[in-house]
């Protein structure tokens, strides 16, 4: 394609005299699934906020389909079709499945009408049923939030972020803290999503990413230290010494799990 979806140029923030990310210059492509890793601190989830709006930039561009978007504000981000999800997760505990649905699909409406019974919005009540459809939530509509695993919980947050149908979806951490049955699951919905909408996903689980990534972008200090295939990652020795870690101190692990 010769239109990028999501692009930056020498994008950079500081904190004081700390660079968290140092002139970034990045291009998604569509139809792509692309996965961001690197060390704690890489600058990963700052990387995620320059983009989302959540922080100011103190220098570069961002674009979105070739739309700069540089210093727009969050809400104006989010309405040209860019959500995200947080690695807390973030939903209304008391509320239902569905109503946690409802009132997101409801708020990112551009005008709202005082006078119309909040109940009787058809096309967000067809959004909700759509949306529960796409995350597998259908059977727990009514269930509180509260009280959901931490899998679906996670899955509510995409599903709070897929309601208002978005262009690019931002994904921090979305299996962080889950058992491997809900990894499994979040993994397969997370692949399925993909095939419709494009998806840059943050993610420690390496097993996660290499299974579900087109392409991986490797972030240390601030800056891209590689980018490529999962294939071409997994074989740069600069990536397996500064993350992934050299095959001989893997060899060794695994001669001292047979010795235990």
């Amino acid at each position: 394609m010769s239109e990028f979806v999501l692009r930056t140029e020498n994008l950079t923030k500081r904190f004081g005299g700390l660079i968290a990310v140092d002139k970034l210059s990045f291009n998604l492509a569509g139809g792509r699934l692309h996965a961001i890793i690197g060390p704690n601190g890489a600058g990963k989830t700052t990387f995620f906020n320059l983009i989302s709006g959540l922080l100011t930039s103190d220098g570069g561009r961002v674009f979105f389909h070739e739309r700069e978007i540089t210093g727009l504000k969050p809400h104006q981000i989010s309405r040209l079709g860019i959500k995200r999800t947080l690695q807390i997760k973030s939903v209304f505990p008391q509320l239902s499945v569905a109503d946690n649905l409802w009132i997101t699909g409801f708020a990112g409406q551009r005008f709202l009408n005082p006078f119309r019974a909040a109940s009787g919005d058809r096309d967000t009540r067809e959004k909700v049923e759509r949306t529960l459809e796409q995350i597998g939530l259908t059977a727990l509509a009514r269930r509180q939030a509260g009280t959901l695993s931490y899998g679906d919980v996670a899955l509510l947050e995409i599903g709070m972020a897929l309601i208002s149908e978005p262009r690019l979806l931002l994904l921090d951490e979305p299996t962080c803290g889950m058992s491997p049955a809900e990894t499994e699951r979040a993994v397969t919905k997370i692949q399925e999503l993909a095939q419709v909408i494009d998806i840059i996903i943050i993610e420690h689980d390496m097993e996660v990413v290499f299974e579900i990534a087109d392409d991986i972008t490797v972030m240390a200090q601030g800056a891209i230290l590689a980018s490529g295939s999962p294939e071409k990652i997994a074989a740069d020795e600069r990536v397996r010494e500064a993350y992934l870690g050299r095959e001989e101190d893997e060899d060794y692990v695994e001669e001292e799990e047979v010795h235990a």
